[in-house]
């Protein structure tokens, strides 16, 4: 038998939605790329291959609009107790539309996935402001942080895209 509709959703798989934010109708796309790996909902990336901040491509929506990134980790320390879900590495605000957060405002600095113990999903989100954020500070901590709470402060609204992608410890090299 198919499934249909919402249950397919990669997002509602990965319980992205619910965990970490609420039901939404993508309006913009985002693509993200970690070298020449595309970041697909659900895929592999190894911290190794993100430590440097991802190339996001922003299409479509409003080029007049401003949009907020936000990446987490709401599996810090380890899935099983995610105690300081969400761990926040990387916010980026006042990002014009059609172009990539190089143009916009960096609060939070990028930290790429180093995930302790077990597989951590690491979630962009991105939103559209309803205008200029003045007064946007760093939060005080990385650990704790609520995307909710983040959208609801600064008014902006449900997402209008997401992606999120699995990270898992590398093994240590083996020396010979």
């Amino acid at each position: 038998m198919c499934m249909m509709g919402a249950s397919v959703d990669p997002l509602v798989v990965g319980r992205v939605i619910g965990d970490v934010i609420d039901m939404f109708v993508p309006s913009v796309g985002m693509s993200v790329y970690y070298g020449s790996k595309h970041v697909t909902n659900g895929c592999d990336i190894k911290p190794s291959m993100a430590i440097s901040p991802p190339k996001v491509t922003l299409t479509g929506g409003n080029i007049h609009s401003l949009y907020t990134l936000v990446m987490t980790d709401p599996d810090a320390p380890s899935p099983s107790e995610p105690t300081m879900r969400e761990w926040l590495h990387w916010v980026v605000v006042d990002i014009p539309g059609g172009t990539n957060p190089t143009q916009g405002k960096e609060i939070v600095a990028y930290m790429g996935p180093r995930p302790p113990v077990g597989i951590h999903r690491y979630i962009l989100i991105l939103f559209e402001q309803k205008g200029v954020l003045g007064g946007v500070e760093q939060p005080a901590a990385r650990a704790s942080f609520n995307t909710r709470y983040f959208a609801r402060q600064f008014n902006l609204g449900l997402p209008v895209a997401t992606v999120y992608f699995n990270s898992q410890k590398e093994p240590a090299s083996k020396r010979r």
